[in-house]
């Protein structure tokens, strides 16, 4: 008995070690990087942007709005959150149908991008429908009947509650039995539910999605979540993922301390949003925390372990002010978001999102849309850059460089680290990338250690490499990696970023 227990306690652990890995890897195509949120778009013009763009410039992969049937909120001028509201597991959305899904899963991962699905399996809806969803399908709420499912009120939370504001910092049990924001909970412990997301997760597996965001996750008890991952299906093959994979897994857990429900709970099974990565970025970047400080950014700041972070600045909820938002940096704020992505996709911590928005004013407004209230397609102009109210961040070259640079990177460590004791840092990726910061009110004008090969190269950053000539600044590194860098506290950017990929080296 002693020598069975013996063999059989390091045996169970590493299982367990394995069973959490499984799920933190995003099968990203060879050489690419960087998952971008493309929020409320439609499948067709996701194919389309697979194509034309986020393949050819490295992207890794996408996450995609909720592709279930939803409520039709027309009374509330459709909301982008009416996504978040479930009628059903029917693929019918605004975005689009199931033929049309399933193309855009074959486009896109032609393309080398994955496509990760924002999972919403913690409730139902909450709002009444306006008497259909997106696929035509009615709710009864006298009885909590979603016969397109079908779910009943057995399968619901009860006694009926409703999450009070003092319940996070208390009472975790009401936290994830309760309803969030009136949206009806399911209880993920019942049999006939597990088996219902597993199924919907598992069409969507077998149609060649590559993973999942787990929206509410903190608001579900992490035990019956792992029974659900357990049994969703291994990634399939035929969309090129190899053999035995499993499906990325990062569940949206909002902890900033303080709370009756931790992170850590949920790390164990999958990774996790780190919404403290955005918040302190944010912060440093608006020059609220010098950027010296940053040289030990990571877990010492308090973040998750890198492998168990997905990192972002904003998401659709806190660029917002939604979701533990609040004092993040987002597109309107250009200049400095544009540097805080920079060092988020340069660092080699955690593994990165960038939001791709629609322009707003309100809070609540849903995407651009015409008079039947459909979604408007992005325009795209002449300079790459979109029109029709679409905002699409990545489609900024300060962006896009930096996906090209975190590819060059890719499986380097932080070298060389360099600061003046304020707001101007340096550092490279082992012999392979470089960038520099400036937000102080003086020039950066400094001669430093790039680690690059000697040579000329192009700051991705103030301009594209064309013709084998920069419509930026030129570097030019000497036989002992050392070069003269300058950013201007008045330039349009306060960064500039070099590396060995053909995007930059002449």
């Amino acid at each position: 008995m002693a020598v069975f227990v013996g063999i059989t306690l390091p045996f169970l652990c590493l299982l367990a070690v394995s069973s959490a890995l499984a799920y933190k890897n995003p099968y990203y195509a060879a050489g690419r990087s960087v998952n971008v949120h493309l929020f409320e778009w439609k499948w067709d013009d996701i194919a389309d942007e697979c194509e034309r763009f986020l393949g050819p410039r490295g992207y890794g992969g996408i996450q995609i709005s909720p592709p279930n049937e939803n409520v039709v909120l027309r009374t509330y001028n459709r909301p982008w959150w009416e996504r978040y509201q479930p009628l059903s597991y029917e693929l019918v959305t605004r975005s689009g149908n199931e033929q049309q899904f399933a193309n855009m899963l074959r486009r896109c991962n032609a393309a080398g991008v994955r496509i990760y699905v924002d999972a919403v399996i913690n409730h139902m809806t909450g709002e009444p429908p306006e008497n259909y969803g997106t696929a035509g399908n009615t709710a009864v709420y006298s009885n909590w009947d979603y016969p397109a499912v079908p779910f009943n009120r057995d399968h619901f939370n009860w006694p009926h509650c409703v999450i009070d504001g003092m319940d996070y910092a208390n009472n975790a049990w009401r936290v994830r039995n309760c309803e969030l924001v009136g949206l009806k909970d399911l209880n993920q412990g019942h049999e006939h539910v597990r088996t219902m997301i597993v199924n919907f997760m598992n069409k969507l597996i077998d149609l060649g999605v590559a993973g999942f965001r787990i929206d509410a996750a903190k608001h579900m008890w992490p035990e019956d979540l792992r029974i659900i991952y357990d049994r969703l299906h291994n990634l399939n093959t035929a969309h090129g993922f190899p053999e035995n994979a499993r499906p990325y897994i990062y569940q949206e857990v909002i902890d900033y301390g303080g709370e009756a429900i931790s992170r850590d709970e949920y790390t164990p099974i999958g990774a996790v949003t780190e919404f403290k990565a955005g918040m302190e970025l944010s912060n440093a970047f608006r020059g609220n925390n010098q950027l010296r400080w940053l040289v030990s950014w990571g877990p010492q700041w308090g973040l998750l372990a890198s492998q168990d972070a997905l990192t972002f600045i904003d998401n659709h909820d806190n660029e917002r002010g939604h979701g533990g938002g609040g004092g993040i940096l987002t597109y309107k704020e250009a200049k400095r978001y544009k540097g805080a992505i920079a060092f988020l996709l340069a660092h080699p911590y955690g593994e990165p999102q960038i939001m791709s928005s629609f322009d707003f004013w309100d809070s609540e407004v849903g995407p651009p849309m015409d008079s039947n209230q459909n979604i408007i397609s992005p325009a795209i102009n002449s300079d790459n850059t979109c029109g029709n109210g679409w905002i699409c961040q990545h489609r900024w070259r300060q962006i896009y460089a930096m996906v090209a640079f975190r590819n060059a990177a890719a499986n380097t460590v932080l070298t060389n680290w360099w600061d003046n004791g304020s707001n101007q840092i340096a550092f490279c990726r082992g012999n392979r990338a470089f960038i520099a910061f400036n937000i102080d009110t003086w020039d950066l004008n400094q001669r430093l250690q790039t680690c690059l090969p000697a040579g000329s190269y192009c700051d991705v950053i103030s301009g594209d490499k064309v013709n084998n000539s920069c419509q930026g600044k030129t570097v030019s590194v000497d036989s002992s990696g050392m070069a003269q860098i300058y950013v201007g506290t008045h330039e349009m950017d306060v960064m500039l970023a070099i590396h060995v990929g053909p995007e930059s080296r002449l």
